[in-house]
């Protein structure tokens, strides 16, 4: 697959062309798990298409951290490449998902030789801590039926449609509670005529 040259225009042109040349494009399809817990990172991505949600497991329980759209990268296996320590977080494709994944031991080097280079990973930094606030500020602020409703919002916005294929314990994993609870909020939901349920489909009927 060729890639966009536009998802690294931020480079100088000498950098997009020896990322280009180490680097591969792997096609993943949905459900595919690109990076375990406690595994060292050999390689980091950057989606050029699909979505990819990166989790982390607390006491047993999951909790979904942030998603990783198209020109992004993953900060936390970043951290892990450069300090060469095991992952603490595991992604998986959202969506089927083309990827290009940079060998990471060239990544001292890059750093070192192109500063611009860094932009990439302040940025995503600073992206991903904005978020981390807002999913402490839903936790401590928003009841479950919010927490749920939001976050159906935002999976179907990122996929670009009005309903989503999503098990009721996918759910319980992503936002870190018990299945029981995601289906008692989903039928209030259902109720309240927001979202409709039919055989593992969930759409959505508003956008309040």
């Amino acid at each position: 697959m060729e890639l966009d040259k536009n998802i690294l225009s931020f480079l100088p042109k000498e950098l997009q062309q020896k990322i280009l040349s180490e680097s591969t494009i792997q096609q993943f399809a949905k459900g595919t798990k690109i990076l375990r817990e406690q595994q060292y990172v050999k390689v980091l991505p950057i989606v050029i298409e699909g979505l990819v949600k990166v989790n982390s497991s607390f006491n047993e329980k999951e909790l979904l951290l942030y998603y990783i759209e198209p020109a992004q990268s993953c900060v936390m296996s970043f951290y892990a490449a450069l300090k060469n320590t095991p992952s603490k977080i595991f992604a998986e494709t959202e969506e089927d998902s083309t990827i290009l994944l940079i060998p990471v031991r060239y990544l001292p080097i890059w750093l070192k030789d192109y500063p611009k280079f860094n932009d990439l990973f302040y940025s995503q930094f600073n992206l991903r801590y904005s978020e981390l606030l807002d999913t402490i500020s839903h936790l401590l602020l928003d009841k479950m039926d919010k927490r749920l409703y939001d976050h159906l919002k935002r999976k179907t916005k990122l996929i670009n449609s009005k309903s989503i294929k999503v098990s009721h314990v996918q759910l319980a994993n992503e936002l870190g509670t018990a299945r029981e609870v995601i289906s008692r909020v989903m039928k209030k939901l259902e109720v309240e005529g927001k979202i409709a349920q039919n055989s593992g489909e969930i759409i959505l009927l508003s956008s309040d």
